[in-house]
């Protein structure tokens, strides 16, 4: 990779008239008789390059294609016309979550992507003192297309195929479909799209939706859903055959992602419309739910997360035939503590990614939670990592060891061991 002072150089001519702000030069290792100075200034006042946050820029080092990659985002998001650059990075981008509408107008009005996964889970649980074993082996092929509709609109798309190892195999289904309009500081989506909950990184729900969507803003956000969920985990076991169907509205309001410090807060409303399979359970048939969310990145390697949520309902389980027991404190609160090292690139071989957390999954307090190894109902670590073996083929392993919490306070309750071990590995084409 080419060294970042003839880089910044090639960066800045591109850049040009986008970033036309002057400043001082922040470095002080770029001395002001340097021949990239008036780049490197211009550029650093721009917001495109940063440094160290140690005051100095580092220039007669090599720079990783995903560092180029980062430059290139942010001469975008400053209106460059970087196309050229953009091909050359257009992987790394895709994983930094750009979508690069002009280079995506010059190919195919449709763009496919997809991946195959075999995944195991293993898990080792009391219930009622009584020890259950669960082993599950799975492969699962993916295909998602992208449709180009015009200059705002696009289509989205996921088939997916499962086949169970030793078992059954299911037919292609379509997970998701929906429409997506991007423009200046708005987004909006309709269909059965991806919902994922911002402020707590997944915590609360990861899961497809039937909803519409709608995003505002730019570097502080809100997002407004609503829709249908299927799934409430906290009610239900999430094996269910038939998954109670239920009325979803969230509301969250958040800082950029990629900011340093990041906050967010959230509400997230569910109803159980069809069934009194909730009512009768809780005496009850909605539950609403509370969530803050803070991250910091210490530097480019080290990144700590937490999010906590909580909800007042419901006050007791109403079991048919038994008399209604209070409902644990800790089935209605939910929080996650997370600290991450690097980050696995799939475009990057040998990079890698590791992370230990301690998670409370309460079981009211979250609908469709992110994790593969902790399930809702439980409490306790999760530790693991992600390795790029090859490019764009990914091994990830996660352990969780804790407990198995209690839903109610009564005669007998009491929180059981529970241990998941949890392997995947991925190969993205």
């Amino acid at each position: 990779m080419r060294r970042l002072f003839s880089t910044v150089l090639t960066t800045a001519f591109v850049v040009g008239a986008a970033c036309t702000t002057q400043a001082a030069n922040p470095f002080s290792d770029v001395p002001a008789g340097h021949w990239a100075y008036d780049s490197i200034s211009r550029l650093a006042a721009a917001g495109v390059i940063e440094g160290y946050g140690d005051d100095t820029f580092r220039g007669d080092r090599l720079m990783t294609r995903y560092e180029m990659a980062q430059i290139v985002a942010k001469a975008m998001a400053k209106g460059a016309n970087v196309d050229k650059l953009a091909a050359e990075f257009a992987n790394e981008l895709d994983n930094l979550g750009v979508r690069i509408t002009s280079l995506e107008k010059k190919s195919d009005n449709v763009i496919w992507k997809g991946s195959l996964l075999a995944r195991y889970w293993n898990s080792r649980k009391k219930d009622d003192g009584v020890l259950e074993k669960r082993e599950n082996k799975l492969l699962t092929a993916r295909l998602e297309p992208t449709f180009l509709i015009n200059d705002n609109w696009t289509g989205h798309a996921r088939f997916e195929m499962n086949h169970v190892i030793g078992g059954a195999e299911s037919p292609l289904q379509t997970k998701r479909m929906w429409i997506q309009g991007d423009y200046k500081n708005f987004r909006i989506r309709m269909g059965r799209l991806p919902q994922w909950s911002n402020v707590d990184d997944g915590m609360i729900y990861d899961d497809n939706m039937d909803a519409i969507q709608a995003t505002f803003g730019r570097k502080i956000k809100a997002t407004v859903t609503a829709g249908k969920s299927t799934r409430f985990d906290g009610i239900i076991d999430q094996e269910a055959a038939d998954p109670i169907s239920g009325k979803y509205v969230g509301v969250e309001v958040y800082n950029d992602r990629a900011d340093k410090f990041t906050w967010g807060l959230g509400f997230h409303y569910w109803k159980d419309d069809k069934t009194n399979t909730m009512y009768e359970e809780c005496g009850t048939s909605s539950i609403s739910i509370y969530e803050l969310g803070l991250g910091y990145k210490f530097d480019k390697n080290w990144a700590l997360n937490g999010a906590y949520a909580f909800t007042n309902s419901p006050d007791a389980e109403h079991e048919p035939g038994q008399v209604p027991e209070k409902c644990s404190t800790d089935s209605k609160r939910a929080y996650s503590i997370e600290l991450d090292y690097k980050k696995a690139r799939p475009t990057v071989k040998d990079s890698y990614g590791l992370f230990v957390a301690y998670r409370q999954l309460g079981h009211y307090a979250v609908i469709a939670p992110t994790y593969d190894a902790i399930e809702h109902g439980e409490r306790g670590f999760e530790i693991g990592g992600s390795y790029v073996v090859a490019k764009n083929m990914v091994a990830t392993v996660r352990y969780f060891f804790g407990k198995k919490m209690h839903d109610e306070d009564g005669p007998g309750e009491e929180n059981q061991s529970a241990k998941t071990l949890y392997a995947e590995f991925t190969s993205y084409f």
